[in-house]
């Protein structure tokens, strides 16, 4: 019962205000992994799934509201993903919650969402006056959006647009153009992707086809960033790899999957203009 279909996606909901672990529906990684060659005893990247929950608030002990921003990081080795919109309504359930500290409401954070994913869960929370002074970034590199191409493929992806020239390069390029589709709801996923990698000079035109062509694809976030971290590494060989897609906000949550090469690269976690 942790396929997508069972989820709370696409169905009347109603939302509840108390507290109730329940509610958090994982589902596992290793059916999509398959589709691409992704072995789950041996992975081939490292990586971490960053969500920012902005719509998070409890009750203190004299029953005023308390209000955070909350950061997730599920490290990419967990078994499962959490449904995006049963993580909604789990974290709903805190707003009327009396909950004497914020350490708290982080520790049953932790232990819930460890237990949903499988694997450990760091939270960090923020209250609002800790957010003064945050300026927006977007995604550093060279940006493909300008080029001047012709574009007629929007789905599924197209791999066989990907390819290298011959050289060396160690380069960042990234995209607003990415688009893909909830594979339940029909729903469009909106973001921004970086690739940064050391290597053969890639085909930027190809690139751009390539990214593009998620636009009628049907994937969760995570997949999505999965599949162009092992398309981009079948067809163009880097010696070095990085995808980092930073997407829009629903329901107060966003997804921002980061795949690497690199077992020390550690992505930070700007907010664009678009989220």
């Amino acid at each position: 019962m942790s396929s997508p279909e069972h989820s709370p996606l696409g169905k009347s909901t109603v939302y509840a205000d108390r507290y109730d672990a329940g509610l958090l529906f994982p589902i596992p990684r290793q059916g999509k992994r398959d589709e691409i060659g992704v072995s789950g005893a041996a992975l081939p990247f490292h990586g971490v799934d960053i969500w920012n929950g902005y719509e998070l608030s409890w009750l203190d002990a004299r029953g005023k509201p308390v209000v955070a921003v909350a950061e997730f990081r599920f490290p990419a080795s967990t078994p499962n993903i959490v449904e995006s919109k049963s993580f909604k309504l789990y974290l709903n359930g805190f707003a009327q919650e009396r909950i004497a500290r914020a350490e708290i409401v982080r520790d049953t954070l932790v232990r819930d969402l460890s237990a949903a994913a499988g694997g450990p869960v760091a939270v960090t929370l923020r209250s609002p006056g800790e957010l003064e002074g945050t300026v927006l970034a977007e995604p550093e590199g060279v940006l493909l959006d300008a080029l001047e191409l012709d574009i007629d493929s929007y789905g599924p992806p197209r791999p066989d647009f990907l390819g290298a020239h011959e050289g060396h390069v160690r380069e960042v390029l990234i995209s607003h153009l990415l688009r893909s589709n909830c594979p339940v709801t029909g729903q469009p996923d909106w973001g921004s992707v970086q690739i940064a990698y050391t290597g053969r000079p890639m085909d930027r035109e190809g690139l751009l086809r390539y990214l593009v062509s998620f636009r009628e694809h049907s994937e969760f976030h995570e997949q999505c960033v999965e599949r162009i971290f092992m398309d981009v590494s079948a067809r163009c060989a880097p010696e070095a790899l990085s995808v980092y897609a930073r997407y829009t906000r629903r329901g107060g949550l966003d997804i921002n999957p980061f795949r690497s090469t690199d077992p020390a690269s550690v992505p930070g976690n700007p907010r664009g203009a678009r989220q």
